[in-house]
């Protein structure tokens, strides 16, 4: 079977960008690890409950592994890496932090006006690289799946990580590390969603489908569908890769559950265009698509998607 590793940012990231294919490729039987490069210390927390955790560094940290080892029991995970904490690599970074962000428009993150002493944006990039490039070379995965440039929405944290995926991919085929060979990753996706498909979605969350399910506590705030998208929308045609949410929607939902801190008014919907939603902080509901989307990151070769072979649920966009 197919290998898979995703790389991700912080504990949510991996259920929000990428749930439907970690839990398709799980399903399958397939191996699929997840690495996580933060822990997520400077998250925003929802709810009441656990409010006192936000702005406590290590406390929520400590809140999010276990909401992360929940989440990933969920999509059927069970191989799961903290990047600073990467087997065999001597002379530890100490920890990869949070960097933090702040909302600098619609959708759209940047910098926050002042970084931990141990932000991941701050920590070095080469070896960040190579510790990743060793989980690559001893998991030898067909497909490894992150953002894009841009980082999906903005955060500091995410575009380093794609930087630091590049490198590592690029890395982990050049050179051995002592203990494993030196190993070409077949296929690179970038997570994103095709800009008719998120504008449709939007308009359905207004249905009554969807404002009829609602409950008293959920978000309400709506999307403007006509208004500017997060840099993770492209247009459609450029979507590469496609899996069927539908057919794991289950796990990806209960994942979404697990992250408490960070996700609520998680429901499945049936509506056109549309099989589930949730909000994030911001209180603002988001869709699950029927398709999640991926494309192929800059320089891949399309011949490298047929030679891999896709569990049902996921395949090339013809």
């Amino acid at each position: 079977m197919p290998g898979l590793v995703a790389v991700h940012a912080h504990p949510d990231d991996e259920t929000l960008a990428t749930g439907a294919l970690l839990a398709t490729f799980a399903a399958a039987g397939a191996p699929v690890t997840v690495v996580t490069c933060t822990r997520g210390e400077r998250g925003e927390v929802i709810g009441a409950e656990l409010a006192h955790l936000e702005g406590d560094g290590p406390a929520l940290a400590a809140h999010r592994e276990r909401e992360l080892a929940a989440a990933l029991a969920a999509l059927g995970v069970r191989d799961h890496v903290f990047l600073d904490a990467v087997p065999g690599e001597p002379g530890g970074p100490g920890r990869y932090e949070d960097s933090g962000m702040a909302w600098v428009g619609t959708s759209q993150a940047g910098a926050g006006a002042d970084l931990p002493p141990h932000a991941f944006v701050s920590a070095d990039a080469r070896d960040a690289a190579r510790r990743l490039a060793r989980v690559l070379r001893a998991r030898r995965p067909d497909v490894v799946a992150t953002y894009d440039p841009q980082g999906g929405y903005g955060h500091p944290d995410h575009v380093r990580t794609h930087e630091v995926a590049t490198r590592a991919v690029a890395l982990a085929a050049a050179e051995d590390d002592g203990d494993h060979a030196a190993f070409a990753v077949p296929v690179v996706l970038w997570a994103a969603q095709g800009e008719r498909a998120l504008r449709a979605a939007y308009r359905a969350l207004s249905s009554p489908a969807v404002q009829g399910g609602l409950a008293a506590e959920d978000a309400r705030e709506l999307p403007d569908p006509d208004g500017p998208l997060p840099a993770v929308a492209v247009p459609d045609e450029r979507l590469d890769v496609l899996v069927d949410s539908r057919r794991v929607l289950a796990p990806v939902l209960a994942a979404m559950r697990a992250h408490a801190t960070q996700v609520q008014s998680v429901a499945a919907v049936e509506a056109p265009g549309l099989v589930g939603r949730y909000a994030l902080s911001l209180g603002r509901l988001e869709p699950v698509l029927p398709a999640e989307g991926y494309r192929l990151a800059d320089g891949g070769e399309r011949s490298a998607l047929r030679d891999v072979a896709w569990p049902a649920g996921v395949a090339p966009v013809a």
